[in-house]
């Protein structure tokens, strides 16, 4: 059983069988997903690896991408690196240096920035051991990619996607100078992976339908002590039983999966569906803003009104109007911030991703504020 991060409610206990766990979350004895899964236990003495690596997992080991990651190198008879405490940026990247790291494994921006800050102001360092970095569990900004290209010419980078309920589901290997516009995409790692819209049929590639991430096959028993959410979140359709995650998506052309946002934290704005996520990534493109959160507050025309919960770069001065004009250059109207809130901290989780309930609560405060 692992414990999801909460982005979406308070955190849920996941059951798995070791089976289902050791292929769908651990790579199945093929972290690199060269060879293909093993088929019996004695294979893996086969995919024990004969040369030095050495993987280091950046989030706290409650977390699943620390977990499932350093098993699978285990299992190949890999060195992990581990943190001695919090996470600290210049610690890590000394770490690197002295471990002569491989692959580092991140949650997102909440990790990848001060990982730049802490090159710019001490950096560099000796990178040389590294050819892979790993993100998940969280979306890095456009800017922070091509900022790691740069630091990072000889490594490559990816955005991992999974869950706690589905294990690795798909990834995207990130270029230098690649623009993806703020939105997230992956391919799926196997035929299990789909888009099902509301009536649980699979998205047509290229249609513009929207709908939910889900994964047949090798899926979790259920939620524990939880027979409502399972029910809700586990369904059976025909011969198949998929697991329904929260995340709402298109289908490309091309097969490519299109993360739109989660659909728990939608805001619907006149009618008009805006997520969070997409209007985060514009606005963390702003040269003053170092983080940012985005809710729905409430308004008496519209229903709800986007409202950007901001941390400043040290030192800028920003403007509802400056934020605002920024992003029309990549936003429809209907998405651009209405509000602005300027926080000195913006609070994440334990695992990096963004606190909608602490953000909504300091936009709600900031609203009773500005009323009275």
């Amino acid at each position: 059983m692992i414990y999801t991060g909460g982005t979406t409610g308070l955190p849920k206990g996941v059951v798995w069988t070791q089976q289902d766990a050791f292929f769908a979350c651990i790579g199945g004895g093929d972290p690199m997903r060269l060879s293909g899964p093993v088929e019996a236990p004695a294979e893996l003495l086969d995919r024990v690896i004969d040369f030095p690596f050495v993987s280091f997992p950046l989030a706290p080991m409650m977390h699943a991408a620390a977990q499932w990651t350093s098993l699978s190198w285990l299992f190949c008879g890999a060195q992990v690196v581990m943190n001695p405490g919090s996470f600290d940026a210049l610690e890590t990247w000394k770490a690197i240096e002295r471990e002569k790291v491989s692959t580092l494994i991140v949650v997102g921006d909440a990790m990848v920035r001060p990982l730049v800050d802490a090159w710019d102001t001490h950096g560099p360092f000796d990178t040389s051991s590294m050819f892979a970095l790993g993100s998940g569990g969280a979306p890095l900004t456009v800017s922070l990619k091509d900022r790691l290209a740069e630091i990072l010419p000889h490594v490559m980078v990816t955005d991992g996607f999974g869950s706690s309920e589905t294990g690795a589901q798909g990834s995207q290997r990130i270029n230098p100078g690649e623009n993806s516009g703020g939105s997230t995409r992956f391919v799926a790692l196997t035929d299990s992976t789909m888009v099902l819209d509301e009536n649980l049929n699979p998205v047509e590639p290229g249609s513009g339908v929207e709908g939910r991430v889900a994964l047949r096959g090798r899926i979790p028993l259920g939620y524990f002590n939880d027979p409502e959410k399972s029910a809700a979140t586990f369904v059976t359709v025909g011969d198949a039983r998929w697991v329904l995650t929260g995340d709402i998506a298109t289908v490309e052309a091309d097969g490519t999966i299109l993360l739109l946002g989660r659909g728990s934290q939608t805001i619907n704005t006149g009618g008009e569906k805006v997520f969070p996520e997409e209007v985060e990534a514009a606005a963390k493109a702003h040269p003053a803003v170092y983080d940012a959160v985005v809710v729905g507050v409430p308004d008496d025309r519209f229903g709800q009104r986007v409202c950007a919960v901001v941390q400043l770069v040290e030192g800028s001065q920003l403007t509802l109007e400056d934020l605002g004009e920024h992003c029309r250059a990549t936003l429809a109207g209907y998405k651009v911030p209405r509000e602005l809130v300027m926080v000195d901290l913006l609070v994440r989780s334990p695992v990096g991703k963004p606190d909608y309930r602490w953000a909504l609560e300091t936009a709600l405060a900031a609203q009773a504020d500005n009323a009275e």
